[in-house]
This record gives structure tokens, sequence and C-alpha cells, in this order.
């Protein structure tokens, strides 16, 4: 039998707090950033009105481990920096590249929090992702560090996390079908990746041919990572 089919309800949302600021969180590998990405940061700080969303690039992916090869956080890291530059309410921060080590979503809350601590965070991450949350580091922490918003491409089916009452939502994104795992493969076989990027990050990948068919080892996709958005083909 099919699961229910959850639509996003403003009702969970916190108020908004006098004094305090809406921070979204949106962690991921971001190899590389899509439009999938971008548009999911969109909805959400509309729908949510939050203030600013700030993209954390990961370190080192513990998911990812023995999978394939994730390119340098330096290369990831700028461009993500070159894809949020238009838009002034995203900003990028270093934050689990800094850290070092494998990168845990209780780590990067528990960080923001110490850098921002007059704002309240919304971590954003893909609706797969939060079926999977209870399994995460430190689970039983992450509820007071941050609200959660599990995000989806339109038509597909979401299921509850069966996390705590009125510490997520659950809400449908267009262009959620974009991959990275996809683009990948793509600049590869030395296939246009316009249009699913920025115009900005195809040149950076050429530039340094980031995805060349002797630089990537598998084009696997990975269906829920603690370290960001990449569940339901988002990568």
């Amino acid at each position: 039998m099919n699961s229910p089919t959850f639509k996003f309800d403003a009702s969970f949302v916190p108020p908004r707090v006098e004094g305090r600021t809406r921070l979204g969180v949106m962690g991921g590998t971001f190899d590389p950033i899509h439009h999938g990405h971008l548009v999911a940061a969109s909805e959400v700080a509309a729908l949510l009105d939050l203030d600013e969303v700030v993209f954390v690039p990961t370190g080192q992916p513990w998911q990812k481990s023995g999978k394939r090869r994730v390119s340098d956080a330096e290369h990831r890291y700028l461009m993500t920096v070159i894809a949020t530059a238009s838009n002034p309410r995203f900003t990028v921060s270093r934050v689990d590249i800094d850290r070092g080590g494998a990168t845990y979503t209780i780590d990067t809350l528990t960080d923001l929090h110490r850098q921002r601590p007059n704002s309240d965070l919304f971590f954003i991450t893909g609706a797969d992702a939060m079926n999977q949350l209870m399994t995460w580091k430190d689970s039983e922490k992450l509820w007071d560090l941050a609200y959660f918003v599990g995000v989806t491409r339109p038509g597909h089916v979401l299921e509850d996390p069966n996390a705590e009452s009125g510490r997520y939502s659950l809400m449908e994104v267009p262009a959620m079908a974009i991959s990275s795992t996809d683009i990948r493969q793509r600049a590869a076989e030395k296939k246009p990746v316009w249009y699913l990027v920025p115009d900005g990050v195809v040149q950076y990948i050429n530039k340094y041919a980031l995805y060349s068919r002797e630089d990537s080892q598998s084009f696997t996709e990975q269906h829920h990572y603690e370290d960001g958005l990449p569940v339901v083909a988002t990568d």
C-alpha cells in the first residue's frame, strides 16, 4: 500500500521571534551545486520567511567513503560561492571544510549555533534523508538545534519520518529532479551541462576539467546522506 503524501503545512512552522534571525542551513557535497539546490533554497526561504540561507559544503562526507572520490573541498566551495553570488539572501560557510574530519549534521548545527547565537536554524534536507534522520549521529540532540524541512520533487511520495511532532515539515519543490550524479556523468562524456548548473559553475567545471572520465571513479547515485540535500535525485 502506498504511503500517504504529505503537503507543506505552514501551521507547523515556528513563528518569528523578535530580535532573532531565521537562518536556513543547506548542507551538501555540492559536487557540483546545481539549480535544484538553488531552487529548493529559494522556495524554502520564501515559504518559511527566512532571512538568509547559508550553504555549507561538506568537508569529508562520511557516507561517501569508499563509494567515489569526491572533488576537492576548495573546488566545491568555490563553485558554491559562484552559484550563490547573485542572491543577496544566500551565503556560504566553510564551517565543515575548516573543521576537518568526517562531516556530521550535529557538528554543523552546533558550530553554526555558536557562530550565530541570535539565529533560529532551519535545516533543509532531502525528504528521503528525513526518513533516515533517527540513524544520524546524536540524532536525539538534533531537534533542539534546528527545525527540519524535508524537500522532494513534485509527485514523489513523502513518508512521515516519525520524528518529533512539530519540529519538521515536508514540502514539494520544483527542479528537484536535477542530479549532481547525472551532471558529472554528462561532463565526463563531454556532453553539455548548461542550464543544469549556473553559467559560472559550467565555466569553472570546464576550466579545471573536474569531471573528466579519468577523474570519475563511479557515478552511482546514493540516495541518503546525512550531509545535506542529495536525496531524490539531487545529490
